[in-house]
């Protein structure tokens, strides 16, 4: 069921805001391919087309002139997660911004919901006026568990959630509005609710084991991340995480 009410499989249109590493690009393409992965994995065995149709759209190649989806055209926007600074004010970026907030003021027939995912989650906050920048409690990486609030668990069904996490960009407060989902130590805005309009978190729900390894090794090997950090992230790679839980979730937001 669309979230205008028309039955048949949501329209969902992926914003890529990156391109993969060479090893997820073979066995993915993009990164809209790895979140419909993601979601053919948690609905299974059942299959995907019974619940989303997926478009992509990148917004990053072509600059402040990409091609957006129509509002009426989708029920539900992605924004993906990135390596780019959500706080940056490259054209593109801007140009991100400012349509994630007019999709999220948009009623009636334009309304769609949006997801944020990392990069994407900060966008949303920026959007919708929440400062977004460097953190100074440093990296996240890999599995890790986030405490959820009341919203949180009810959400997503958890006590606690498990996650990968690849950032040391964050969230600095809520928007007005927005109700809390989770938070760490490092970063204690995790995750919000708009109820009816937005969803997001800051760890990434798509990745797998294989994808974080490649991260990592990347990121170690450029020396953007310490010897320390990332022995820290490979003893925690391959740990169960909730990733499909937090899709399953997606979708019952975007269908409601």
């Amino acid at each position: 069921m669309g979230s205008q009410g028309t039955p048949g499989p949501i329209r969902l249109a992926i914003l890529m805001t990156d391109v993969p590493l060479p090893g997820t690009c073979a066995r993915y393409t993009d990164y809209a391919g790895v979140f419909t992965d993601m979601f053919a994995r948690a609905v299974a065995p059942a299959p995907l087309s019974d619940f989303l149709t997926v478009t992509k759209h990148d917004v990053v190649a072509d600059g402040a002139g990409a091609s957006y989806p129509r509002p009426e055209d989708v029920d539900a926007v992605l924004i993906t997660g990135s390596r780019h600074d959500s706080f940056a004010d490259d054209p593109w970026i801007l140009r991100l911004v400012d349509w994630t907030r007019a999709a999220l003021a948009a009623e009636g027939p334009s309304r769609v919901r949006v997801v944020g995912v990392c990069f994407g989650h900060q966008i949303v906050a920026r959007a919708l006026g929440a400062r977004v920048d460097r953190n100074p409690g440093g990296w996240e990486l890999a599995v890790t568990e986030v405490r959820l609030s009341a919203e949180g668990r009810k959400l997503f069904g958890l006590d606690k959630m498990r996650i990968h996490q690849m950032h040391r960009d964050a969230v600095f407060s809520y928007p007005a509005g927005a109700v809390p989902l989770a938070d760490t130590d490092i970063c204690p805005v995790q995750g919000m609710l708009v109820p009816g309009k937005v969803i997001t978190v800051q760890g990434h729900p798509e990745f797998t084991e294989g994808i974080v390894r490649e991260i990592l090794e990347s990121r170690h090997d450029s020396k953007i991340i310490s010897d320390e950090l990332y022995k820290s992230g490979i003893d925690r790679v391959a740990n169960e995480h909730d990733g499909l839980t937090i899709a399953r979730a997606f979708l019952k937001f975007m269908r409601e």
